[in-house]
C-alpha cells in the first residue's frame, strides 16, 4: 500500500508520467511536461527530491543522468486519495457523494449503466 504518501497536484503530473513509462530521465520530464506546465529542470529536480523523501520514487544513476522510477502503484496511491477525499468532504458517505455528484450534472445513459454495473459488482461481493 501507499502508506501514508498523499500528492500535490504537480506531484501526481510527475508520478503519472513515470507510471505511463518509467524509467525516465528529468530532461525527458521537463520536455514531456513543457507545454503543460513550463517547469524547468530545476523545479522538476526539487520535486522529485521531495517524492524520493515521501517514498513515491527512486532513482538509479545512469550512464548520463539519473532514471527515475516509481515505487509505489497508482491504484494504490488513488484509492487512499479518494477515501481521504471521501472523509474529508462527504463525512465517508459514498452515497452522498454521488447523489451530490449526479445532482450536479445529468448523467448519460452510459454513465447510468456504468453506476448500476459498479452497484451490481459491490451486491455481487458483498453476499459472498
Amino acid at each position: 500500500m501507499s502508506r501514508n504518501i498523499s500528492l500535490s497536484d504537480g506531484e501526481w503530473k510527475l508520478m503519472n508520467l513515470l507510471w505511463e513509462s518509467s524509467p525516465r530521465t528529468i530532461a525527458q520530464m521537463v520536455s514531456a511536461l513543457a507545454s503543460d506546465t513550463g517547469w524547468n529542470k530545476n523545479t522538476i529536480f526539487v520535486m522529485l527530491s521531495r517524492l524520493e523523501e515521501k517514498g513515491a520514487v527512486r532513482y538509479e544513476e545512469g550512464s548520463r543522468s539519473r532514471q527515475y522510477y516509481p515505487m509505489i502503484l497508482k491504484e494504490d496511491i488513488a484509492i487512499k486519495e479518494a477515501k481521504d477525499f471521501l472523509n474529508k468532504v462527504y463525512d465517508g458517505s459514498l452515497s452522498m457523494m454521488v447523489a451530490s455528484m449526479a445532482g450536479q450534472k445529468k448523467l448519460t445513459r452510459e454513465e447510468i449503466d456504468e453506476l448500476y454495473a459498479i452497484l451490481r459488482q459491490a451486491e455481487k461481493e458483498a453476499g459472498k
